[in-house]
């Protein structure tokens, strides 16, 4: 199932729509402002909180943290840079790890459990512009968790650009 996500992730403080490829409002994105850490909500229609996204404060790399009803969910560090791609790694609190690797610059990559596809994330699949998908190939993934993921290390992505541009 694909997902559109508008590209605003960038904005802490403002909140938006995830819709679903029918253009149903599926997850709401709640940032929230006056906060020492960017902090993100993931909600469902009901409003209630899904996976609440958090910057580290203390860390020798930028990192995010998910967490589920206030547990530790997963940690995502940036892996290493090559030439044209960006590798992040997921650790989940059980263990498994998933790598994140392609173009997140320009919203073209894949999130993988053990080299087998979860998620691919494009601008190609919508015309909206300033947005991308999330599309979920396995059934029985956590879509709410690859969004989440996805929301990340763009978030995390845009900082860093950021903080490039600042020095």
């Amino acid at each position: 199932m694909k997902f559109l996500v508008r590209d605003r992730i960038f904005d802490i403080g403002d909140d938006y729509w995830i819709e679903d490829e029918n253009g149903d409002k599926a997850y709401l994105v709640d940032g929230k402002v006056l906060r020492i850490r960017d902090t993100m909500e993931l909600k469902d229609l009901r409003g209630r909180v899904l996976i609440t996204i958090k910057e580290k404060l203390i860390s020798v790399r930028d990192t995010m943290t998910l967490e589920r009803d206030g547990d530790p969910l997963a940690t995502i560090r940036k892996k290493r840079l090559t030439l044209l791609h960006h590798h992040y790694r997921v650790k989940m609190a059980d263990g498994t790890e998933l790598d994140v690797s392609g173009n997140i610059l320009d919203r073209e990559f894949a999130i993988e459990y053990e080299n087998e596809l979860l998620a691919d994330i494009s601008k190609k699949w919508f015309s909206v512009r300033d947005a991308y998908a999330v599309n979920v190939v396995r059934d029985d993934s956590d879509p709410a968790l690859l969004i989440a993921v996805a929301v990340s290390v763009i978030h995390m992505l845009e900082k860093d650009k950021e903080g490039e541009h600042d020095e």
